[in-house]
């Protein structure tokens, strides 16, 4: 099983819940419709309940085994309404129990109690004992039903100013503006692609970019996706860099050809300066880095891009894996931009503490990150052994991947406004 140790304990946990999860809801949901006191109804009802108990079989063995059924037997709904199931009924079983342990201590608190006072407060603690579980096993299913119907289809333009270190005045208020993992398919239209085009073309932007995972694998419409955002107007052009998912299904050289035919640019391991109103900077653009080294070694990523980080000038650098962030700022790159995390897709916030799946995966789940930058620049008014900030930006993403559900984080197009900073620390 592969990932960070946080996430392999998440994942063998969902696992290991998900045979007793279906069989509690499979079997309370059999009495219910056993129950019915009309034969035609129950029996309807009884050849559903056997059918999604066949098609949540069949998704719990292909997450496990691999496709048992084909492709072409089940819309890609069906297969992701199962997964959903799946994870949804967990979280539900496990509130359940949680509602259920209380009950019984509460039981056993009554059991304290003088017998006429027990017999008093024993019919509202059986109601109120029947609506909490109600509530904990039914909030979980309603909330992903929300998330894969309307919570991931609400796009939300984000603006985030960023300061950068020695930021040329010319280029104080520089407009940028960041799409990433639109994963175009099955839970992705051309017209959703469109509908963010359109929204971050209303931003008016002096540059855009673009940081990866254009689609989910090789059947995708790459070239319906890459055509709509060529509909993207930015004076100083539309700048991008590949994600693992163009990797994984080797169309990254397509997808450079592509992008040149529609008039954009795709960096992969090269640099461009950009002037703008008499300002420079230097944009950057890495092919999806991965770790190559063996635990203990220095970091392999961006091993290979030391001569094109400009030391006369701010750096830019487009980078589809966040955890590229302490090499860039090793680096001397001033702000690194970008997406691959999705924010985790779903996020829980309790006060100002908050939890999303990524935060398994990254330290850079989503927003804005700061590190030392790690060169010094002879600045005035700048000491020596100062260190400046370097900046990272996560792009919580417009698609999905894996389950087509967003909970607490929206699908994201970011505006960045370079600024002068106001302090040199992070």
């Amino acid at each position: 099983m592969r990932g960070p140790r946080p996430f392999r304990i998440f994942l063998m946990v969902i696992l290991a819940l998900t045979p007793l999860s279906q069989a509690f809801w499979f079997v309370w949901s059999w009495q219910v419709v056993g129950a019915l006191p009309w034969t035609a109804p129950r029996l309807l009802f009884q050849g559903l309940w056997a059918a999604a108990a066949l098609v949540v079989l069949a998704a719990g063995i292909e997450l496990l085994v691999g496709p048992v059924v084909p492709r072409r037997a089940f819309g890609p709904w069906w297969r992701a309404g199962a997964r959903l199931w799946l994870i949804a009924s967990c979280i539900g079983f496990l509130g359940v129990i949680v509602v259920g342990s209380i009950g019984w201590l509460t039981l056993v608190g009554m059991a304290l109690l003088p017998a006429a006072e027990a017999a008093r407060v024993e019919p509202a603690r059986r109601t109120v004992c029947r609506y909490a579980t109600y509530l904990a096993g039914g909030i979980p299913l309603l909330a992903t039903a929300y998330g894969a119907t309307v919570g991931r289809r609400r796009y939300r333009l984000v603006t985030v100013e960023v300061p950068v270190p020695d930021l040329p005045a010319s280029l104080d208020g520089l407009r940028i503006v960041h799409l990433s993992d639109l994963h175009i398919g099955d839970f992705m239209s051309r017209a959703g692609i469109r509908r963010a085009v359109a929204l971050a073309n209303a931003a008016q932007p002096d540059l855009a970019v673009l940081t990866g995972d254009l689609i989910t694998s090789e059947r995708d419409p790459l070239e319906d996706c890459i055509e709509e955002l060529s509909r993207l107007r930015a004076p100083l052009g539309v700048w991008g860099c590949h994600g693992n998912h163009e990797r994984w299904a080797g169309v990254e050289n397509r997808a450079q050809t592509l992008f040149t035919r529609y008039g954009m640019h795709m960096l992969r391991q090269q640099c461009v300066v950009l002037s703008w109103h008499g300002g420079s900077f230097n944009l950057i653009g890495v092919d999806d880095q991965r770790e190559r080294g063996r635990p203990g070694e220095p970091s392999s990523l961006l091993h290979e891009i030391e001569s094109l980080v400009r030391k006369d000038m701010p750096n830019i650098l487009l980078s589809h894996h966040p955890d590229t962030f302490p090499s860039a700022a090793a680096l001397g790159i001033e702000l690194t931009l970008a997406g691959h995390t999705h924010g985790g897709q779903f996020r829980v916030a309790l006060g100002d503490r908050q939890w999303s799946a990524a935060s398994l995966v990254t330290p850079f789940a989503a927003g804005l990150y700061c590190l030392p930058l790690g060169h010094e620049r002879r600045a005035e008014g700048v000491t020596a052994g100062h260190r400046k900030p370097a900046f990272l930006y996560v792009n919580r993403g417009l698609g999905t991947f894996g389950l087509p559900v967003r909970l607490g984080v929206p699908p994201e197009i970011t505006l960045h406004i370079l600024r002068k900073p106001r302090s040199g620390t992070c």
